[in-house]
């Protein structure tokens, strides 16, 4: 059970990233591009739902590098937590139920968005002092 304290601490750990505010949530940034943000749930989101019930608790959007990204993150983490929803078709990015996803899983997927913007001599610096 992760929260955004947790996501703050691992995103702030990495090079470069910077903490803004975008639509009112924190968002987390990389070579001025946003990698991570706070997604809550609008309106028309909770609609779509219908009689299903939205995922709790805190949730988290983080960028993959395209769709074929995207498909094999779900699939393969369909029981971590991770998902999407219509807002997002066509977009390459994930959605994280922070509360059933294990911190190992979260840090690897932070750290994943974080290379998709990450300028290469900074990604290629980090990684090389893993």
């Amino acid at each position: 059970m992760m929260s955004l304290g947790d996501v703050e601490r691992v995103v702030l750990a990495l090079p470069g990233t910077e903490e803004a505010t975008r639509y009112g949530t924190r968002t987390w940034k990389v070579g001025g591009k946003a990698y991570a943000w706070e997604r809550p749930f609008s309106k028309a989101d909770l609609k779509r739902f219908g009689d299903e019930t939205p995922p709790s608790g805190p949730i988290l959007a983080l960028v993959v590098e395209d769709l074929a990204e995207k498909e094999a993150v779900l699939q393969a983490r369909a029981g971590d937590g991770f998902f999407t929803i219509p807002h997002f078709d066509g977009y390459a990015a994930v959605l994280v139920q922070l509360d059933e996803v294990s911190e190992a899983v979260l840090k690897e997927a932070l750290l994943d968005a974080w290379l998709v913007h990450a300028p290469a001599d900074v990604a290629k610096a980090h990684l090389g002092n893993r």
